[in-house]
């Protein structure tokens, strides 16, 4: 079965990039990027949280207007929650994306009378327009339950015990080996907290998910090369979605300065470029998840 995309309007996608182009430029200076925020951004109606390219557009807009609340609403929803938006707010843009399948019929390859029928997977992307809640009135967002820093600690150590990685210490550089099939790390002590440590652990776990039998990205990268600062931005939205949800602050990293302008410039050039890179990320995310699920059900 073959999968073909609908395209949204065009300006949905420049919206969603241009969104994210001024949050990176707004933070540059001190590598702060939009995604290096603590919490995931969530639907005031019902709790959901946002996912993929919507979470990196509301941190990138919240960084931007200094929103700092997590909660997110149409119109109608906020309404129905008994807020207001005021008037003269600006709306953010959030896509998201439906799946059907369509029969397809065609003639024969020998060109005679019989028709061939074949699915195929269609995708639509639809926009919405959402708003935070510093923009409504008459709205009281719910307290958010905070973890210790002990609690966070441990729970990102509990986390990466039951990933299947082979990790090493050692040295003064983080990295993935992709002939080896290793993450080298430097000693624990080495990192200004415990936080920073499990920030560059989850990037570097990001990268490991790219291997083949795993999420399967293009991973044999030279420096420099657009391919290379994809898999770095997967690598990079990636440990932000998992720090995220590990309740783990994602630390800007100055060994990023050379990727910044390569990003900004692909963002520019290629409209899906962070829709792509976005949706790698969501998928490495989810996929250390579920490895990780599996290992506590294996303990337990």
């Amino acid at each position: 079965m073959s999968t073909q995309v609908v395209s949204p309007k065009q300006d949905v996608y420049e919206q969603i990039t241009q969104a994210v182009i001024e949050g990176i430029e707004s933070g540059a200076g001190g590598y702060r990027m939009p995604w290096h925020n603590l919490e995931t951004p969530v639907n005031a109606s019902n709790q959901k949280p946002y996912r993929g390219i919507n979470s990196i557009v509301l941190w990138a807009v919240a960084q931007k207007q200094g929103y700092a609340h997590p909660q997110w609403a149409t119109y109608r929803q906020w309404q129905e929650l008994g807020a207001q938006v005021r008037k003269g707010e600006r709306s953010t843009t959030v896509v998201f994306w439906k799946f059907f399948d369509e029969r397809i019929e065609s003639e024969t390859p020998d060109g005679d009378d019989e028709e061939q029928t074949k699915q195929q997977r269609r995708c639509i992307a639809r926009s919405y327009h959402v708003f935070n809640a510093a923009q409504v009135d008459g709205y009281i967002p719910p307290p958010v339950p905070r973890m210790s820093s002990s609690e966070r600690i441990e729970h990102a150590e509990d986390f990466f015990s039951r990933v299947p990685a082979t990790v090493k210490h050692g040295g003064d550089r983080a990295f993935y080996s992709v002939t080896g099939d290793y993450i080298q790390m430097p000693g624990f002590e080495q990192f200004q907290s415990a936080e920073s440590y499990y920030s560059v652990r989850g990037h570097e776990s990001v990268h490991w998910t790219g291997a083949p039998g795993r999420c399967n990205r293009s991973i044999h990268n030279r420096f420099g090369n657009p391919e290379y600062a994809f898999e770095e931005l997967v690598a990079e939205l990636g440990a932000a979605f998992l720090c995220a949800s590990l309740n783990i602050h994602l630390q800007p990293r100055t060994d990023h300065a050379p990727y910044i302008a390569n990003w900004l410039n692909a963002l520019r050039n290629e409209k899906r470029f962070l829709i792509s890179a976005a949706s790698k990320a969501q998928q490495a995310a989810d996929y250390l998840h579920q490895i990780a699920a599996a290992g506590e059900r294996r303990a337990s």
